[in-house]
């Protein structure tokens, strides 16, 4: 717990080196290479659906072997090293995304007020949906949106793994979330071949997903206990209307806090999904509430730090 709570907060601090980035590019883009390879070699338009979705299963697990076992060797070595843990620590903080995070929803909240199509280019960095047409309120539902639910799946749930199953377990993790993004939709080619990916993304997401709900609910106290009321009424009523099993517990979460509503019916590839609404307030967004977005953010991070500080001294 201790090496985990220290990876998030050097990770805050400083990110992944843009200089690093340039010249070896990040791990998650080497995960993603070789996703694309495994479903370039054995995703078979041409199979029944129950063949496919073994060739889902065995990519699946090729994909985790190929990247908990180089990271359990060298998290084995670094264990035999002087101050290994400090490399371990500097090793997990590449797949933790608590400042690009924070850094691209705050690019959005800097650029929303000046113009629009800066703020739609901004945000379709970080969003699937289509932001073509959205107007000031639609960028700045997106860009909340994704920072509830990437709190979870790019920072809570890391950590979570980390501290449950080192090195290993964090990597696994961001193999198998970053399968779930690339082949775990339910388009026409991934529906049976990324089923293995989907599901098991959502099994490993469930505990995180929860507490990054209830961190959000527990930042939600900085402001006043009104705020945290709402936070936790609008979690318990409204996370399990979400299509997703995890997203809606974050999001709820946030959209409860901030005295919004999140959901409605949004754009992706050209078709409309119309998603349950979650919270009771208002509708109208703009940079404020990114910005009240992102200090919620940050104060659940922290109360996540503080956590992880205190079992890790307690065990």
């Amino acid at each position: 717990m201790a090496l985990a709570s220290i990876a998030l907060l050097v990770e805050g601090f400083l990110g992944y080196p843009a200089a690093l980035q340039h010249r070896i590019g990040h791990p998650v883009q080497w995960m993603g290479a070789l996703i694309t390879y495994l479903d370039d070699g054995l995703n078979d338009p041409d199979a029944t659906p129950n063949s496919n979705r073994i060739n889902g299963v065995l990519a699946l697990v090729a994909l985790i072997v190929c990247c908990a076992l180089p990271a359990y060797a060298i998290s084995r070595l670094l264990a035999l090293l002087p101050y290994g843990w400090v490399l371990n620590i500097v090793i997990a903080t590449a797949f933790i995304a608590q400042k690009s995070l924070s850094s691209h929803v705050q690019a959005v909240a800097d650029v929303l007020p000046h113009s629009l199509a800066d703020a739609r280019a901004a945000v379709s960095k970080i969003v699937g949906r289509d932001t073509k047409a959205l107007d000031q309120s639609g960028v700045a539902t997106a860009a909340l949106e994704t920072l509830a639910e990437n709190a979870s799946d790019g920072v809570v749930a890391p950590v979570l793994w980390y501290a449950v199953l080192g090195l290993p377990g964090l990597v696994a993790y961001k193999a198998i979330n970053t399968a779930d993004s690339m082949i775990g939709h339910k388009s026409e080619k991934h529906l049976n071949f990324g089923w293995a990916a989907a599901r098991f993304d959502d099994l490993i997401n469930l505990p995180a997903s929860r507490l990054t709900g209830a961190l959000f609910t527990l930042a939600a106290l900085t402001h006043d206990k009104q705020r945290l009321h709402n936070a936790w009424r609008t979690m318990r009523r409204d996370a399990a209307k979400h299509n997703s099993p995890n997203a809606g517990w974050p999001e709820a979460a946030m959209a409860g806090a901030l005295g919004l509503q999140f959901g409605g019916a949004r754009y992706y590839g050209g078709k409309i999904i119309d998603l349950p609404e979650m919270g009771n307030g208002r509708k109208a967004r703009d940079e404020k509430d990114v910005a009240d977005g992102l200090s919620l953010f940050h104060n659940a991070m922290a109360l996540l730090l503080l956590v992880g500080a205190i079992l890790a001294i307690a065990l």
